[in-house]
């Protein structure tokens, strides 16, 4: 496996011994939680306050240090087999020939709850550490892909899209011609209304709705069309489900993640502390391409009930719930199960596989509430 890819390694020191930062924005441990890479922060579940997520608290997943690119003297490269004429685009380009459009959209990393996960096999996975942190959801404005891919002519035979950025690894991931060309496959130049941070992509990103964080590439600076298979380490090496229930797709060594499953999210930190007092218990679900239709929670032994929907609800978002508790002291567990428009419903168990991808079961969310006397 190449180490690289899963961005765990150390910060670099500098001369005087300081750790270097990676990132640029402020990751203040009171909005985020550090996954120990130096380049991977979540966002803290307890402090999510509304449908979109800050910018300051939207999660950072990266391969290498956060790049500071010139727009002015950036460009995006379209080429391949795949097309007949190769096209070059400025960043004013896209910003002036091109329809505009906005739509909210979830991203997560296909590690996400990875460290749960280990603690269920009792092992430690490699990658980076994540806990139930690496989700956020944000108003992306852009150009979709398929308005700047059409120019330089796509041939009958082209089959696959790869956008690739200009970090110090070039990350890449190719994805089917069909989902690039979907209405909600984005390049977004804008974030939450603001021009794109440099920690999330900046000149440009792509936005590949439903799919695993890595294949919203950032920085990109070339896109590759091609008439033929496109095999990198990101869909042969890493973000693959490997193991006895996911047979090789050679020259995969598994089977590439694509869309992430159904699961959902408890704001509360873990474990939680609560007052015995009436209170309302708040979370989120994603659905991946999905929608989700409905999430149903267990207080205890108890039996299942549904927890209220709270708009919008949005195919390819998370969607918020909410349930009524009047807590009495002791220990506790809550239990939350979602399900989506395709009948998917969070498991109670997911297949063990090499690198604690995909972790989407119903977790056992430990609460004590403490008497007040």
């Amino acid at each position: 496996m190449s180490g690289p890819l899963r961005g765990s390694e150390p910060d670099h020191p500098s001369p005087d011994g300081v750790r270097e930062r990676k990132v640029v924005k402020p990751t203040p441990p009171e909005l985020m939680e550090d996954a120990g890479t130096g380049l991977d922060y979540g966002i803290r579940p307890d402090r999510a306050p509304g449908y979109i997520t800050p910018i300051d608290r939207f999660f950072l997943r990266s391969h290498a240090p956060t790049p500071h690119l010139d727009a002015a003297r950036w460009s995006l490269r379209i080429e391949g087999s795949g097309v007949r004429e190769p096209i070059t685009y400025t960043y004013a380009d896209l910003w002036d020939h091109f329809p505009l459009i906005s739509m909210v959209r979830t991203i997560e990393c296909a590690g996400n709850r990875r460290v749960l996960f280990g603690e269920e096999y009792e092992r430690k996975f490699e990658g980076t550490q994540w806990g139930r942190g690496a989700i956020s959801t944000a108003e992306w404005t852009g150009v979709r892909l398929r308005d700047l891919l059409e120019p330089a002519g796509i041939t009958p035979k082209a089959r696959e899209v790869m956008p690739e950025a200009l970090d110090e690894i070039q990350a890449r991931r190719p994805m089917p011609l069909a989902k690039a060309l979907a209405d909600d496959t984005l390049l977004a130049l804008a974030m939450n209304g603001e021009t794109l941070p440099l920690d999330h992509g900046y000149p440009a990103r792509v936005v590949v709705s439903g799919w695993l964080g890595a294949a919203s590439i950032k920085w990109v600076g070339r896109i590759e069309v091609s008439e033929h298979p496109l095999h990198v380490p990101w869909n042969t090496e890493d973000y693959v489900l490997i193991g006895p229930d996911y047979p090789p797709q050679a020259p995969s060594l598994g089977m590439p993640i694509t869309g992430i499953p159904v699961a959902s999210l408890v704001e509360l930190s873990w474990p939680a502390r609560l007052r015995p007092v009436p209170q309302v218990i708040r979370g989120r679900a994603f659905a991946g391409e999905n929608q989700v239709t409905a999430v149903e929670y267990r207080l205890d032994e108890g039996s299942w009930q549904e927890a209220s929907l709270a708009p919008p609800e949005i195919p390819g978002a998370w969607v918020r719930w909410q349930f009524s508790w009047d807590p009495q002291p002791g220990d506790h567990i809550i239990r939350v199960r979602a399900t989506d428009d395709q009948g998917h419903t969070q498991p109670d168990t997911v297949p063990w596989n090499e690198l604690g991808y995909c972790y989407h079961p119903v977790l056992s969310h430990p609460i004590r509430v403490e008497s007040t006397t």
